[in-house]
């Protein structure tokens, strides 16, 4: 069955039983609400988690209505759990749809952290999207992937940096006759071309710490946190997402985040900016059977920079515009993607400590992204 066919049959069942019946049951539902049945119904994360009761001991709460409200917390961009915890006791509509018939049955805060600890552990969020995407892109042919990274501001202390060992001085004057020079440490972005997915992503640096970018003014700005790694599919849909320490450039994580959206869908063209423009990317896209197209970056060399300068406004004089400069505009929504994430998504209120904590914070909004935007392709 075809992608749209799907996602229209999945709709429709949404729109003309699903919302019907629940507005019967509880009243009228407000659109944050119609999200949330939809985001629900789509990722079904309850299938994702053991049955709790049947087991010898005090049973614990229930996990899958915990989850649904960790995705409630996203779709409703709240900073805190307490807010989450306030509006489930104030709302029934939204307590009934995470699962909780009386205010009496939402759990404290303490519980909530518990079960976030869990499912932090499991990989919830992360496992759920990736079986998302293979449920609905796995068959289908995406046309573009549009790589970029957005920075993650944390409430933790940066990790230091290691002190260097105390290395041999550097002995001074020329080499002897026949005396060979030490070859370079490979870079990690050449170490990866020999290893596997697992090693690749094992190797990146994940502990919090400061990074720095320049932005769209050229102005320098920095922050301390984490720095989120997704590729977008057309349709602005993210496929795959890593999280690395907020010092990491983004070439480094080229390798292993193509490596990874490649085990999920087939696609064409693999498009990024300039801080992507490194041959080893090149070789790695070409070898996936994909079209490379990414930005030229000039480093530093001024006769370059002119001559591509001269290049873009020839071509503005008379009007060229290259298949590559118009497929180049669809990465744009990387953009959309990260800005999201970042101001309707809960991207930007992140009151937990830790890659893996942070890294499932996000995901749990990365996934409700991911279903709103496929619905979003049928409607």
């Amino acid at each position: 069955m075809l992608l749209r066919e799907t996602l229209s049959n999945h709709w429709n069942r949404l729109q003309h039983k699903l919302f019907p019946e629940m507005e019967n049951a509880l009243g009228v539902l407000s659109d944050k609400h119609t999200k949330l049945v939809t985001v629900l119904e789509t990722v079904r994360v309850e299938a994702f988690l053991p049955y709790p009761h049947g087991y010898v001991g005090r049973p614990c709460e229930e996990r899958a209505a915990l989850a649904r409200a960790f995705i409630a917390k996203a779709i409703y961009n709240l900073s805190t759990t307490r807010l989450l915890i306030d509006l489930l006791e104030g709302d029934v509509r939204l307590r009934r749809l995470c699962g909780w018939e009386r205010r009496e049955d939402v759990p404290k805060e303490w519980t909530f952290s518990r079960a976030f600890a869990e499912f932090t552990e499991q990989q919830l969020p992360a496992q759920v999207h990736a079986a998302v995407i293979k449920a609905t892109l796995e068959n289908a042919l995406i046309g573009h992937i549009a790589r970029d990274s957005t920075a993650i501001e944390a409430r933790e202390k940066p990790e230091r940096k290691a002190e260097a060992a105390n290395a041999a001085p550097k002995k001074r004057g020329r080499k002897h006759k026949g005396e060979e020079t030490p070859a370079p440490e490979p870079r990690r972005i050449e170490k990866q071309k020999t290893m596997s997915l697992r090693d690749m992503l094992k190797d990146l640096p994940k502990p919090c710490n400061v990074g720095t970018k320049r932005n769209a003014k050229g102005h320098q700005e920095s922050w301390i946190g984490y720095k989120l790694h997704i590729d977008t599919a057309d349709g602005d849909i993210p496929v795959s997402a890593i999280l690395t320490s907020a010092s990491v450039h983004d070439s480094q994580v080229a390798l292993p985040l193509a490596t990874l959206t490649a085990t999920r869908v087939v696609n064409l063209y693999d498009l990024m900016d300039s801080a992507y423009d490194n041959d080893n990317i090149r070789d790695h896209s070409r070898s996936l059977g994909h079209v490379p197209i990414i930005d030229i970056n000039p480093r530093r060399n001024a006769a370059l920079a002119a001559d591509i300068e001269r290049e873009a406004q020839a071509r503005r004089a008379i009007n060229l515009r290259t298949a590559e400069d118009i497929r180049y505009n669809q990465r744009s929504s990387a953009e959309r993607i990260n800005s999201q994430l970042k101001d309707n998504l809960g991207g930007t209120h992140i009151r937990v400590r830790g890659n893996p904590k942070v890294f499932t914070h996000l995901m749990f909004g990365l996934l409700s992204l991911t279903a709103l935007q496929l619905m979003r392709l049928v409607t």
